[in-house]
């Protein structure tokens, strides 16, 4: 559900990263880009082909499109992240027996996937599919759009691996143990059987948490308001 909502919360945004900033009369950008030669006009074309299939295909329109170039690896961003969650949300109704999801926009869709997460549930290789690839899509997001995620230091120690790996991820609204040799005893936890996942508390388990692990519920609570990013 976090890496749902990080990813409905990014995609709209990669339409307002397509395309650069407007060029100045004299033909160069913010940072000198040059006036496009003789040679670049097979290369405008393709750009602008390009802006008409993402407004075609997923409904984005480029702001202010015009001569200027489409940045390439965010329309590829955004086929890919389309394409995935078309595919993803066949796969789960398939999966579960459910008739063929309509057309709709990513958003939409991946509302639509996060509204069966209790039946995706009941099928463990399925849930950790549709973890997967929804977490890779929003990190590829994340980094076309070039964002760092916040992370905060928290007192304590982690109650199941006792090292002093607590972080508070804001965007997220969680707590994680950052520790990579960190596996609890929940069988239905990711960490069991994904070395990339790490546990997870969310704010219905703050209070818990702090009592286990020595940490302050206020403080937790501080450090999903602090922008500042720290390392980890």
């Amino acid at each position: 559900m976090l890496w749902t909502a990080a990813l409905v919360r990014h995609f709209p945004e990669l339409a307002e990263e397509l395309a650069p900033g407007r060029r100045s009369p004299a033909g160069t950008g913010p940072a000198g880009e040059r006036r496009p030669g003789v040679g670049d006009a097979e290369l405008l074309r393709q750009e602008r082909r390009e802006a008409l299939l993402l407004e075609q295909r997923h409904g984005l329109a480029v702001p202010g499109h015009g001569a200027a170039p489409i940045r390439l690896h965010v329309s590829d961003c955004i086929r890919d992240v389309t394409d995935g969650v078309v595919e993803l949300e066949e796969a789960v109704c398939a999966r579960l027996g459910l008739p063929r999801p309509p057309r709709a926009g990513v958003t939409d869709r991946l509302r639509r996937v996060a509204g069966l997460l209790d039946g995706i549930a009941a099928h463990p290789d399925l849930a950790r599919h549709v973890r997967d690839e929804v977490r890779r899509m929003a990190r590829r997001c994340a980094r076309t759009l070039g964002e760092a995620e916040s992370v905060v230091r928290v007192a304590g120690r982690c109650p199941w691996c006792d090292s002093v790996s607590l972080r508070a991820f804001p965007d997220r609204r969680a707590v994680l143990c950052v520790n990579p040799a960190c596996v609890c005893v929940d069988p239905a936890c990711g960490c069991q059987d994904d070395p990339a996942y790490r546990h997870l508390w969310r704010e219905d388990a703050w209070r818990e948490l702090a009592e286990a692990s020595g940490a302050r519920t206020e403080e937790i609570e501080a450090a999903m308001d602090d922008t500042e990013e720290t390392a980890c």
